[in-house]
């Protein structure tokens, strides 16, 4: 039951659907969006230390060594 007063013969409105489909879907790439600009913000902005790593095949270690070290 409404609080508001009605007119008598007069429909509810309903909810326009084709508009609730639009405002969820750009939400939802607003969000996409929002999260590659991140992602890409933050992956140009950090630089990571360097860590102590093998240099060499023949250095002793865990055998793993950078491709192509920065450091």
């Amino acid at each position: 039951m409404s609080l508001a007063p009605s007119l008598p013969g007069a429909r509810p409105r309903r909810p326009n659907w084709k508009w609730i489909s639009i405002a969820i879907a750009s939400i939802g790439v607003a969000v996409l969006v929002g999260a590659n600009v991140h992602l890409v913000y933050v992956a140009l902005r950090s630089q990571p230390d360097c860590v102590p790593h093998a240099r060499d095949a023949s250095d002793p270690g865990d055998g793993f060594r950078a491709a192509k070290s920065a450091c």
